[in-house]
C-alpha cells in the first residue's frame, strides 16, 4: 500500500511508558531535521486505539513510522507490533523497536514480528537520528516496506 509522502511531514507514532525515554525521543526527533508530526502515548491500550481510529482517535492519521516500547503496562509491545504486522491496513507503517529489555533481539521478536529498526535503550542520540534519517529517505521514496510480491 503506497501513500502520497510529497510535501506532507512524517507520521510518528512513540509508544513509550517511560517519561526519561520519552523525552530522550522526542529531543532526538527534533535535532533530526525531519519534517515530523508526533503522537506520543504511554500505554498499549491506547496504541492500539491509536492504529484502529476507535474512539477519541477516531480521527487519528495512520502513522508512517511507530516507534515502540516492548515492555508497557497493560498491552504489551509485541500485542501491538503483531497487529500492525497481522493487518493488511497497516503493511506500510515501519516499526522500530525501542527496548530496555537485556534479551537478543532474536530471542525478543519471533520471525513473524518483523522490525525495521531496533534499539537497545538507552540508545545513544547519534545512532537513533541515523537510523531517523534512513526512515525518512525510505519512507520519501515510498520504499519503507517492500512489496510481499515483489519476490521477497
Amino acid at each position: 500500500m503506497q501513500r502520497d509522502t510529497v510535501g506532507r511531514p512524517m507520521e510518528i507514532l512513540l509508544v513509550e511508558d517511560s517519561l526519561a525515554a520519552a523525552r530522550l525521543t522526542i529531543g532526538a526527533l527534533s535535532r533530526s531535521n525531519v519534517q515530523h508530526r508526533l503522537t506520543w502515548l504511554r500505554d498499549g491500550s491506547e496504541a492500539l486505539s491509536f492504529l484502529r481510529q476507535d474512539g477519541r482517535f477516531s480521527r487519528a492519521p495512520q502513522p508512517d513510522v511507530v516507534l515502540l516500547d516492548l515492555l508497557l503496562p497493560d498491552v504489551n509491545g509485541r500485542e501491538i507490533l503483531g497487529e500492525i504486522r497481522g493487518s493488511e491496513k497497516f503493511a506500510s507503517i515501519a516499526v522500530v523497536v525501542m527496548t530496555s529489555a537485556t534479551e537478543g533481539r532474536d530471542v525478543l521478536l519471533p520471525e513473524p514480528l518483523r522490525v525495521d529498526g531496533y534499539l537497545q535503550k538507552p540508545f545513544e542520540v547519534d545512532e537513533f537520528l541515523k537510523l531517523i534519517r534512513t526512515l525518512k529517505d525510505l519512507w520519501a521514496a515510498d520504499m519503507i516496506l517492500p512489496d510481499d510480491e515483489a519476490g521477497g
